[in-house]
């Protein structure tokens, strides 16, 4: 996939179930883009009446020139951590847009581009700590899709973690990004996903 012109209006839905931190996430990538990136950037959020088990999503818009409005229309970027999520939100990627999806929690992935990697098995087994998987899978993401500078996420994400955690996080956030860099090289060549 080639990567999105840089002043183009990009749009990412990260989706999943409450309690998984695709909020946390989007709010990192807005502020990555917007404090870190010198682009604007907005985010938006909604969530299930659970605050754990509930259906979740975030929203982020970035764009180089002003955002005139401010929901999606088209995404760009589909992160999919539930199979409810992946279900309700695929047909909002646009044509060519790209489906990032975890392997174990989506098993029927639709007919859309999409990449397939172990975010919750890495951010559980590798990491040591399933809470890790917000931050495993934005490193993935923009190991993908270079939305932004990978220093500019490493900065958001040393800012908005809770404190005592940076170091862990950083840790998540490159191994997310490592699993995008290998796939890229290995994966994609063999693959009908990417």
């Amino acid at each position: 996939m080639e990567q999105v012109n840089s002043n183009e209006r990009i749009e990412i839905r990260f989706s999943g179930k409450g309690g998984q931190g695709m909020i946390l996430a989007g709010i990192i990538l807005a502020e990555a883009a917007a404090i870190h990136s010198g682009k604007n950037a907005i985010q938006s959020q909604s969530y299930g009446p659970e605050a754990r088990g509930g259906a979740s999503r975030a929203d982020v818009i970035i764009s180089n020139d002003t955002i005139l409005y401010p929901k999606t229309m088209q995404l760009d970027y589909l992160v999919a951590l539930s199979q409810e999520a992946c279900d309700s939100y695929a047909r909002h990627l646009k044509e060519g847009g790209l489906l990032l999806a975890d392997l174990d929690a989506v098993k029927h992935i639709p007919p859309v581009q999409h990449v397939i990697l172990p975010l919750l098995s890495s951010a559980r087994d590798t990491i040591g700590k399933l809470l890790t998987l917000n931050i495993v899978t934005l490193g993935a993401l923009v190991g993908i899709s270079h939305i932004v500078a990978f220093d500019a996420i490493q900065k958001a994400v040393k800012v908005r973690v809770p404190k005592g955690t940076e170091k862990l996080n950083l840790k998540a956030l490159a191994l997310g990004y490592e699993m995008a860099e290998e796939f890229l090289k290995n994966g994609a060549k063999n693959s009908d996903d990417y």
